[in-house]
């Protein structure tokens, strides 16, 4: 087989992480009103008449965009969410956060009650769907086209416009499921039930929405297999070619690998999570790696947390209760430990070789 060239593949993760992390760091700052350079550019649009989109257009929209049509790849579209979660839910949600989203834990009840049924029942605008179903040479039936609107509302953020694969979900034009189930049921169940252990929430979908989205994905499966080549980026096999022990080799003493990471510790079993281009991604650059924040705000007073932003001006973290803490950098000390720096000092001095192998090491990890 002839080997895959991993440099350009290298360039793009880099680029990306990069990318996302800048991205990241400045909502999180502009949720807390700690960037004021960045609310500056960012003109308010003039507050609308409806409570509930008032509230949204305030704490939600910077993320969410406008429309709730989402930022991806970082941020979800919120069309439909009720789908996926209850009222309950959702408020819970809105006043804890999770992940990146920070909570919001003083929205008084009244303006809770008008953001969540804003959320839930507000007509939604429509979404544009001919890009992904006319892609390639395959015509989208109008089903194809209705199912396409819900994906891009309810699955892009994860699987792609075009199904082939997301910020945390896999190509499902290449999914096996898919190309087993012959009549969509078993696509159907798997929406309907979801599966929590990778992090797919149930939906509720109507009999007739289903078809529509089973149509989608079909089309979207066609269009794939007609491209020229028939290749759709990175396969599994273009990214286990390596020499698996020169790999260990490699991850104990040259890599440095073995100074951060233990392969019966936090890699055990990564390859029963990860396979191809989704493990090669986090073995260059890992996005959840957390930064920690270590700030002196005065003589033996030190806060640490999670870093939350950081620019010339301020340092913002995250203390162990969820916090939101920010200084001006000017008036503090502080330290900043990220794990993911070192995988990115490390793009110069990989070699193909060294890509190749490591992930061949990697992938005997399960």
């Amino acid at each position: 087989m002839k080997r895959y060239r991993i440099a350009a593949v290298v360039a793009l993760i880099a680029s990306s992480f990069i990318a996302v992390q800048t991205k990241q760091t400045h909502v999180d700052a502009a949720s807390q009103g700690s960037a004021s350079a960045m609310q500056t550019v960012q003109q308010p649009a003039p507050a609308p008449a409806d409570p509930g989109a008032a509230s949204y257009a305030k704490r939600c929209a910077i993320c969410h965009g406008d429309q709730r049509e989402g930022i991806l790849p970082a941020f979800p579209p919120l069309l439909g969410i009720h789908r996926q979660m209850t009222d309950e839910k959702i408020t819970a949600l809105i006043y804890t956060g999770k992940g990146r989203m920070p909570g919001f834990p003083k929205i008084s009840k009244e303006e809770m009650t008008s953001l969540v049924h804003y959320l839930t029942t507000t007509e939604q605008p429509a979404v544009e769907t001919t890009s992904a179903a006319n892609a390639g040479t395959v015509h989208a039936s109008p089903l194809a086209q209705a199912g396409s609107s819900l994906f891009q509302q309810n699955c892009a953020f994860c699987h792609g416009r075009d199904a082939m694969g997301g910020e945390t979900g896999p190509d499902l034009t290449q999914s096996k499921l898919v190309q087993g189930d012959k009549n969509g049921d078993a696509i159907s169940a798997v929406v309907r039930e979801g599966r929590p252990e990778k992090k797919m929430p149930a939906f509720n979908f109507s009999s007739q929405e289903l078809l529509s989205l089973v149509a989608f994905i079909r089309e979207r499966e066609t269009a794939a297999a007609s491209m020229k080549g028939n290749r759709r980026g990175v396969a599994v096999e273009d990214l286990q070619t390596g020499n698996a022990q020169a790999g260990k080799t490699y991850f104990n003493g040259a890599g440095g690998c073995s100074k951060c990471h233990s392969p019966s510790g936090d890699l055990a079993g990564i390859a029963n999570r990860y396979e191809g281009l989704r493990l090669e991604e986090r073995m260059l650059a890992p996005r959840d790696a957390k930064s920690t924040v270590v700030v002196t705000v005065a003589p033996g007073k030190k806060v640490t947390g999670t870093l939350a932003y950081r620019d010339e001006f301020t340092i913002g973290l995250r203390d162990a209760d969820g916090i939101y803490h920010s200084w001006s950098t000017n008036r503090v000390k502080f330290t900043v430990d990220s794990p993911a720096e070192a995988h990115v000092e490390q793009f110069p001095k990989y070699t193909d070789d060294d890509i190749h192998n490591l992930m061949a090491y990697l992938q005997t990890l399960r």
